[in-house]
């Protein structure tokens, strides 16, 4: 998600872009709701929206799990005060960006999305593709061809990080060249 150009349009209509996001949606925050300007990442259906917290102040004998679980309840904590405006927030984020808002939190090394979209996507596989899944699923690797395909995409993900960032740039030079046209 983050780094894709959410205004291409290889198959689509383009989108309003999200570049900025973070500053509406801190414009529109309540003094005082974060630490600073939300983390967004979006593609052509969803905008995850991070807010980063105050790191609370830890005893000098705090252990690891101590710290997790601190910063752990500080982002419980901001979830249910929030819960209210954010669904506000998020219905304003769907009309100004034509997506749909999730939502998490950031605090000192631990991060939380609380809510994301699960988006169907359709798919044609032949057999030895299928296979791929069964394996997976019949190892215990997923639990469904469904799981196995996003556990497939996460593998590539990490592995092709670096392909898929020059190809995402290589998009949306296409995109630039598409949008000037040639001059009539």
């Amino acid at each position: 998600m983050p780094g894709i150009d959410d205004t291409s349009s290889w198959h689509y209509g383009p989108l309003p872009s999200t570049d900025d996001a973070p500053a509406w949606i801190y414009g529109i925050f309540p003094d005082g709701w974060t630490a600073g300007l939300p983390e967004v990442s979006a593609d052509r259906d969803e905008m995850i929206v991070v807010c980063p917290l105050a790191t609370p102040d830890h005893p000098a004998d705090a252990t690891e799990s101590d710290r997790a679980a601190t910063e752990e309840g500080r982002i419980s904590r901001f979830r249910e005060a929030t819960r209210d405006m954010r669904v506000q927030i998020a219905q304003q984020l769907q009309y100004r960006y034509h997506r749909q808002a999730s939502w998490g939190a950031r605090c000192g090394a631990t991060t939380m999305v609380f809510t994301h979209q699960s988006i169907p996507v359709t798919t044609s596989l032949r057999q030895p593709e299928r296979l791929v899944l069964d394996t997976l699923v019949g190892s215990g690797v997923a639990s469904s061809r469904s799981d196995a395909l996003a556990w497939c995409v996460r593998l590539v993900e990490q592995h092709s990080e670096d392909w898929l960032k020059e190809l995402r740039e290589a998009m949306t030079s296409v995109d630039d060249l598409r949008r000037r046209g040639p001059g009539v």
